[in-house]
């Protein structure tokens, strides 16, 4: 259904939400479009030294440095295919109650695609993945599986410290005593 038909629909497409569809390999995944701040082409990134594989590093956006995590190497351990609708899309990350949202870079391949549709739709897939916490229900239309991609559960705590210190670093503390 198009933006047109379902604002023309009103109340009928209430319960229906906006997803942004994306690819790992030849699975689909989608994210809640509501969590999405910009969707940008891939960038240079500047590594973190120490932190796990599939932190892919952090760039400057709007005067804030923006951490970046790959999404297939954290799934499935290899890192993002090279594709030209390989995108960087920034989220709202909000982490633990009562932290303001923060700014979260994803790379995540064939991102260019969206889907409307009733969120309860999406149901439980049977499994127990702890390890993965952020791979929430499925969805199954006539192109196969979809499974919701929970931005806030994506990083766990050691992870969100070493991305976003608490209190944040105070650049002025870094500098050398005169």
């Amino acid at each position: 259904m198009d933006e047109l038909a379902h604002k023309r629909h009103g109340a009928a497409g209430a319960k229906s939400i906006l997803f942004l569809v994306f690819r790992i390999g030849d699975e689909r995944y989608a994210l809640r479009a509501v969590d999405v701040v910009e969707v940008l082409p891939r960038l240079q990134l500047k590594p973190i030294a120490q932190a796990p594989a599939w932190v892919a590093g952090v760039f400057g956006y709007r005067g804030v440095v923006v951490p970046v995590i790959d999404l297939c190497q954290l799934t499935f351990g290899r890192p993002v295919q090279q594709r030209t609708s390989t995108r960087l899309v920034l989220v709202h990350y909000h982490g633990d109650a009562g932290q303001p949202a923060r700014v979260l870079g994803l790379l995540l391949e064939q991102a260019n695609d969206t889907l409307r549709c009733d969120p309860s739709r999406f149901q439980p897939y049977g499994l127990d993945n702890s390890r993965a916490p952020y791979l929430g229900p499925v969805l199954e239309d006539e192109q196969g599986l979809l499974q919701w991609v929970r931005v806030d559960d994506l990083l766990g705590a050691p992870v969100r410290d070493l991305l976003f210190p608490n209190p944040p670093l105070d650049p002025a503390a870094l500098e050398e005593p005169q």
